[in-house]
């Protein structure tokens, strides 16, 4: 099979006539170098789950300790969204992405020779956030605006789902090794896994098709290369700004974080140590918590699919007020064994886990118009920003009461918060705070 860059013709992924070969848009290569990516920030990013257990019986660091440096994780991871954009714009995909590999790598692997619980907060947390913040969602959705005309909105939902699949591959692996080798060996294979990916994007990923001739997939005619006026992260600042001013804006941040909340910053990164408290092996928790990941894939498709068909201010008030029910009968759950119960807990809450994503991108579309898009990202560090909270405060729970049921009862408590201002959403930017 060969690869053409001859636009008019490659009609579908795979074209061309019998004599020449199958031919492949180069895009589809473009599209497949960064799922790679993709899945491997989602599975950096959720390591820290399965470390926890083993840094605290090492170093004697509390919950709370472990779960801050995971909060400054997870806030750089959704802080550094918004403006990965203007490095993008400014440098380009692939030198970005090269540059977030490699500090994964190196925030991963320095952890090996820690010996202070600050130097955790500055490796994991810092660099590894900002090296994961760095390929999320705005990497999706950038690279599919520039190499896709048709099927965009497929590619953005694959891209999208590939987080759930990086959570799945990576923690039952590290688990296994966390038990077999330690937490060391669990940590250098996150740091060579980095590393590897990093010659297929040096040499395979392109910042545009125009650099190499070729028209975007499914575009008919050339597409000029503009770059918005004024730089995107003023652009990013001013619609912040002006955002901000909106009730819609922050009934949707507020629903964001307590989304963030309930499943990165609790569920994500508290689940593997709480069922371990109830005497269940972390390699089964961290199983559990990888079955999240495969119907989490299936819930993100059925609720693009729903989004088009049904007002996603219900989606989003449905969506919370079943995930808050299931957190208020979590604690029950726990078990030394993976009973059935449990598993249902796990089905269901995988198909929720972001389930919320593609109704909240909606909403931002319909609202906010073109700036839509700079919107949800600001949306999606709001996420990051309440994650980051519930990872600090579940561990402090822990640590005072000696068990997590108070914070799975206050995150109940707050999806249905999410449900009723989801369903408070206007159609309108106009409810301006200032009205």
């Amino acid at each position: 099979m060969t690869i053409t860059d001859k636009q008019d013709e490659t009609e579908g992924p795979l074209a061309g006539s019998p004599k020449r070969g199958l031919r492949v848009h180069r895009a589809w290569i473009v599209a497949a170098v960064a799922l790679v990516a993709i899945i491997g920030a989602a599975g950096f990013r959720a390591t820290p789950g399965v470390f926890i257990t083993p840094l605290e019986s090492e170093f004697g660091w509390s919950r709370a300790t472990i779960g801050f440096a995971v909060s400054v994780n997870l806030m750089f991871f959704g802080l550094t969204a918004p403006f990965a954009a203007a490095l993008m714009d400014r440098f380009g995909m692939r030198r970005v992405v090269t540059v977030a590999l490699a500090l994964v790598a190196l925030g991963s692997g320095v952890t090996v020779f820690m010996t202070q619980s600050w130097q955790l907060v500055l490796c994991w947390g810092v660099l590894v956030g900002l090296g994961t913040g760095s390929m999320a969602l705005v990497f999706a959705a950038t690279l599919a605006d520039r190499w896709f005309v048709r099927h965009r909105g497929l590619v953005i939902g694959v891209l999208t789902a590939g987080g759930a699949t990086g959570q799945l591959i990576f923690l039952p692996v590290l688990a296994l090794l966390v038990e077999s080798s330690g937490w060391r060996a669990a940590a250098l294979t996150v740091t060579a896994a980095a590393l590897a990916v990093v010659p297929l994007i040096w040499f395979l990923l392109r910042d545009r098709p125009q650099e190499i001739g070729l028209r975007p997939y499914g575009a008919t005619e050339d597409v000029p290369v503009s770059v918005p006026a004024g730089g995107a992260a003023a652009r990013a600042l001013r619609v912040l700004r002006d955002a901000a001013k909106t009730r819609p804006f922050w009934y949707l941040a507020g629903g964001f974080a307590i989304c963030g909340a309930s499943t990165n910053g609790l569920v994500g990164t508290h689940f593997i140590p709480a069922a371990h408290d109830h005497g269940m092996a972390e390699t089964t928790a961290a199983g559990l918590l990888a079955v999240v990941g495969i119907f989490d894939i299936v819930g993100t498709i059925l609720s693009g699919w729903l989004s088009d068909r049904v007002d996603p201010r219900i989606l989003l008030g449905v969506y919370y007020a079943l995930r808050g029910a299931s957190l208020l009968v979590l604690p029950q759950l726990f078990a030394a064994t993976a009973e059935p119960s449990m598993l249902v807990f796990i089905i269901f809450y995988g198909l929720d886990w972001v389930a919320t994503v593609p109704p909240t991108a909606a909403l931002c579309r319909r609202i906010y118009g073109a700036d839509g898009g700079v919107v949800f990202g600001w949306v999606f560090a709001s996420h990051q920003i309440g994650a980051a909270f519930a990872a600090t405060l579940a561990g402090l729970t822990r640590d005072h009461l000696g068990h997590y049921d108070l914070a799975w009862y206050g995150a109940g408590a707050l999806c249905a918060l999410a449900a009723i201002l989801s369903l408070l959403i206007t159609r309108s930017r106009t409810a301006s705070l200032t009205s």
